[in-house]
Formats: C-alpha cells, sequence, structure tokens
C-alpha cells in the first residue's frame, strides 16, 4: 500500500456558535494506490492562511509523501519535519504537516479496520465527561443565562465560556463586566455544574491583575479552570500566578511542537496543557505532548473548536491517554460539525465517547466539501 495522491481544500462557513461570523479552515484529503482515502484538518482560521496551507500542502508537502506507506506515520513524520527543517517547526508548514499526519492515522486505522485509539494502545475510559465551550455575548447577561440554562438542559455538566461575540468588549478586558458574566454564567448553570472562563488574546493581563481576577473569580463562581489568563510565553507570570492561587491554570492552545510545550509543563505552573492535533503536528505530536504532560502529573485538554475531523482525532486521543479531565463539543450545530460528516459525534447525558468506526470512525461527505470550498479569486466575495 502507497500514497497515490494528497489534496488539500481550504474551506470557510458561517459558525453558528460565534453569532454567523465566516470561519475558515485547510481539510486534507489523502487516497492511497488501492483506494483507501484518510482525512486531516489545520485549524489555519483566517481565508489567506487556508489557502497558503493548501498551496504548501500540495506543493511542498505531498511531494514528500506520495509513494510512501501511509501506515508508517512515524516515519513519514520525521521525513516531513526533517525535510522542513527550515521554512517549518511552526506556521504553514506546521499546519500542513499536522493535516497530513491527522489523514495518515485515519488511513492506518482504517487498513488495519480498527478505531485510532486501538492505535494508541486502547481506551483508558469508555466515556468522557463533555463540557459545552461557549463564546460569551459579553453585552447581554439576559442572552448568556438563556444559552447556558439551555446546555444544562440538555445534560451538560461542564460549561466553557469565554472570549466575546464582540471582541471590543471581550472576556478580560473589564473587570467589572468579567465579574458581572461570570455570575450570570454561574447562576445559569447552578451549583452542580462545573465551569471554566476563557481570557480573550490580547486581553493584557499581567501577573497581577490575573491574581487578583483568579482569586476575584473563583469567588464568585468555583472555578474548575482559569484558562488563558497570560502569554503563553510569560512563564515567569504563571509561577507567580500557580503559586499565589489554588484554581487550576490552562494554557497552550497556540503551541506548535514539544519544545513549546516542554517549557510549559517543565514551569510545574500550568494544571491542564492545552494542545491541537490540528495545529501541534498532528496526532503523532499531540501524543507526545499527551504523554509528556502525563509523565509530569499534568492534565491535558483537546482545544478542539474547529471541524468534525479534529473532534474525532482529539476524543481517539482524550480516551487513550491517561490525564483526560473533560471533553470539549459545540454545543449548537456547526456545518463542519454535523453536514461535514454523516455521522458527527455529539454527548449524550453529558458523556461523549469516541467513534467505534476506523481510522478517525467519521465519515466525510465529500458533497459537503466541495460546497464550502474556495478559491483565492472568492476572497473578496
Amino acid at each position: 500500500m502507497r500514497v497515490g495522491r494528497v489534496e488539500a481544500s481550504a474551506v470557510r462557513y458561517p459558525e453558528p456558535n460565534n453569532d454567523g461570523k465566516i470561519r475558515s479552515l485547510t481539510l486534507v484529503r489523502v487516497e492511497t494506490d488501492d483506494g483507501l482515502v484518510g482525512w486531516g484538518e489545520a485549524i489555519t482560521g483566517g481565508q489567506e492562511t487556508s489557502l497558503a496551507v493548501a498551496f504548501v500542502v500540495e506543493r511542498r508537502l505531498a511531494p514528500l509523501v506520495v509513494g510512501a506507506d501511509p501506515r508508517d506515520v512515524a516515519g513519514v513524520w520525521d521525513r516531513l519535519r526533517d525535510a522542513t527543517y527550515w521554512d517549518g517547526h511552526g506556521g504553514l508548514v506546521t499546519f500542513g504537516i499536522s493535516a497530513i499526519d491527522m489523514a495518515l492515522w485515519d488511513i492506518a486505522g482504517k487498513a488495519a479496520g480498527v478505531p485510532l485509539y486501538r492505535l494508541l494502545g486502547g481506551k483508558r475510559r469508555q466515556r468522557l465527561p463533555a463540557c459545552a465551550s461557549a463564546i460569551f455575548a459579553t453585552g447581554d447577561l439576559d442572552r448568556i443565562g438563556r444559552e447556558f440554562r439551555a446546555f444544562v438542559a440538555e445534560g451538560y455538566r461542564y460549561v466553557k465560556g469565554g472570549w466575546g461575540h464582540d471582541l471590543s468588549i471581550a472576556f478580560g478586558r473589564d473587570q467589572r463586566r468579567d465579574l458581572s458574566v461570570s455570575r450570570a454564567f454561574r447562576d445559569a448553570g447552578g451549583p452542580r455544574v462545573a465551569v471554566i472562563v476563557d481570557v480573550a488574546a490580547l486581553a493584557g493581563w499581567d501577573s497581577s491583575h490575573a491574581i487578583r481576577m483568579c482569586r476575584a473569580l473563583d469567588d464568585a463562581v468555583d472555578l474548575f479552570w482559569l484558562e488563558d489568563p497570560l502569554p503563553e510565553q510569560d512563564l515567569d507570570g504563571y509561577r507567580r500566578l500557580h503559586a499565589a492561587v489554588g484554581t487550576r491554570i490552562c494554557t497552550g492552545e497556540k503551541g506548535w511542537h514539544a519544545s513549546h510545550y516542554r517549557g510549559l509543563i517543565e514551569s510545574a505552573a500550568i494544571d491542564v496543557i492545552m494542545v491541537d492535533p490540528g495545529r501541534a503536528e498532528g496526532v503523532t505530536g499531540t501524543w507526545r505532548i499527551i504523554e509528556m504532560a502525563a509523565a509530569a502529573g499534568r492534565a491535558w485538554n483537546a482545544h478542539s473548536w474547529s471541524s468534525a475531523l479534529n473532534t474525532a482525532a482529539s476524543l481517539h486521543l482524550a480516551a487513550a491517554a491517561s490525564n483526560t479531565l473533560l471533553f470539549e463539543l459545540k454545543p449548537v450545530a456547526s456545518p463542519m460539525q454535523h453536514e461535514l460528516v454523516t455521522n458527527p459525534i455529539g454527548h449524550v447525558d453529558g458523556w461523549v465517547s469516541p467513534p467505534e468506526g476506523p481510522g478517525l470512525g467519521v465519515e466525510v461527505d465529500e458533497a459537503v466539501v466541495r460546497r464550502y470550498r474556495f478559491g483565492a479569486e472568492d476572497l473578496d466575495r
């Protein structure tokens, strides 16, 4: 069995979980010479970036993959990283490697006839607590209440809110508003629901403000964890924060590779390491980071707020890992979750389990890929 073709598609779609704002990502399709197809994803975000990654995949990386045995996932991963030592290790190339690696694991599972978690050593747990992961309507406390009450009524016992549909008033930019939002969030969930808050990027917190806010938020709502209160590179700030509070601290979603995560883990200041296989060098890179975190006694969390492909890969990793606390889901049906695949992932009574089909275990509807695909000529439309 050999890789016969690698194709990449930039797709864009309105995200209902973000007030219909347009989001984009890059999907990668790998086909073998005997007809097996694997799918992967790069969580690229911007439309121009999604197009650029698709170009890099097809013109820079595909020639290094075509002809290889797709079951030799680690060997291909090494080859791609070695060949891109100058232009890789972060950015467009690493996005591309992440998507290709995910697609090869999908093929490896299909070739063996087993779910991805089996290739990672098997399930350590049959199911995980599902967490409704939502963006705050920071300017409308009544809406926050309605939305999060609905999530709890659907069975979620963990809820996470952060950022803001209007980034000018995003969570983290105003202390008084942040506390009001958090109280509305907690009131909607009730005392038995675990709550997480996620500080918007570029909120500008330093360690002193993070300590004050963490204490105030924990007193007000009893946090399960506080996410991204400081820039990831501010390890000294994280050490001061961690020493001053008893709340779990989570960060890591902006990381690219193991050396970055090693710094977070060795700081001993991060309780929950956030990793994204659609960014952090695929399933291969993410699994190595998870094991590194587990060895240090740190939990990990999947930053999986994208398509059903990244969700599936993350869920297999989460089920196979020893250090997973919960699993985040988009709580409102989304095109890239509920249209892209014919068997979307969801929770049952607040619990979520990995798909049992071979590979990633989700079946891509290629007509949906074509419907949402766009090119450079479409950028101004």
